[in-house]
């Protein structure tokens, strides 16, 4: 199985997951960028596509609870169109991450950690988040 990226788009951090061999969510890294640079964020999910031979991303995108997009997610689709101008053969789907922080502290909580060390992991799990949620969808359209 390729490895698929997950990314949770903030305006001055991404969260990143990948999947494993196996198809296992893991978180990777929360990458830290000037506020609205999304240049240099974006520099760096190709870098990491280049390096892996990645060429499937799944991009959290926030709804409004109407279905509506909300401003940030007109960022992250400006994102995507911009990732795919720098890179044609990459596969980007979308999915709604609507509460994908929330559950990221959850976890986060439910190991215990201080509220500092959730703080510093937290978009980084909430790409998990975002990823095990397409894995699921995934899996049953199967």
């Amino acid at each position: 199985m390729s490895k698929i990226l997950a990314l949770d788009l903030g305006t001055t951090t991404v969260g990143i997951a990948s999947t494993d061999a196996l198809g296992i969510a893991h978180g990777r890294e929360t990458f830290r960028f000037e506020p609205g640079n999304f240049k240099k964020a974006r520099e760096h999910v190709l870098e990491i596509c280049a390096n892996e031979g990645i060429n499937e991303i799944v991009l959290g995108v926030p709804y409004y609870e109407s279905g509506d997009l909300s401003p940030h997610a007109k960022s992250c689709l400006r994102f995507k169109e911009d990732l795919l101008k720098a890179n044609n053969q990459l596969i980007i789907h979308e999915i709604d991450e609507s509460y994908s922080t929330i559950d990221a502290d959850e976890k986060l909580k439910e190991m215990n950690l201080s509220y500092e060390k959730r703080k510093a992991l937290v978009d980084e799990y909430a790409a998990v988040v975002i990823l095990e949620r397409y894995l699921r969808k995934m899996e049953e359209q199967k």
